[in-house]
């Protein structure tokens, strides 16, 4: 029996296929694609956030660590809910101190983000958006405490809290 080597040509045409193919599915099944928020101009979020906030949800820009006191020391029962538009995405007992200076959570309400791989350092690092107005918030780690392993490291000024 012998092992088959796909060509140079073939092996790049199925990674291609692989990365495009679950982008594909993820459109067709984006409950948010019609949102309003999606048709918001960009000088239109540039007079409705204040300006480091507006920066990172629609820049992917990030604030200094320890820089929104407000957030980072939120501790009241609540959620953590989208700056630009709303959307809940975190329950307040999933946020731990991570000694990072942004605000982070174990864990994340499903459906609120989409998630892509961000190289802008170099090193392959998993970036999360808002999945109804597409706001960047930060990126995910798995150096997280249990149950998930995982780090939601968020942008306090990209967030709201609303108390229970």
């Amino acid at each position: 029996m012998s092992i088959q080597i796909p060509s140079r040509r073939g092996f790049l045409m199925a990674t291609a296929l692989a990365a495009v193919a679950p982008t594909a599915v993820l459109a067709a099944e984006d409950p948010y694609a019609n949102s309003p928020f999606r048709k918001i101009s960009d000088a239109e979020w540039k007079v409705r956030l204040m300006p480091a906030s507006y920066a990172v949800l629609r820049h992917e820009d990030t604030e200094p660590p320890g820089s929104d006191k407000v957030m980072l020391n939120e501790h009241r029962k609540g959620v953590f809910a989208c700056l630009g538009c709303g959307l809940p995405l975190f329950k307040s007992e999933w946020k731990f101190e991570s000694g990072t200076g942004w605000p982070s959570f174990y864990t994340a309400l499903p459906g609120a983000f989409i998630k892509k791989t961000d190289l802008m350092i170099g090193v392959p690092r998993t970036e999360y958006h808002c999945a109804q107005c597409l706001g960047h918030h930060g990126h995910v780690f798995p150096d997280g405490p249990k149950p998930t392993g995982l780090r939601y490291c968020n942008n306090g000024v990209a967030l709201k809290f609303i108390p229970a």
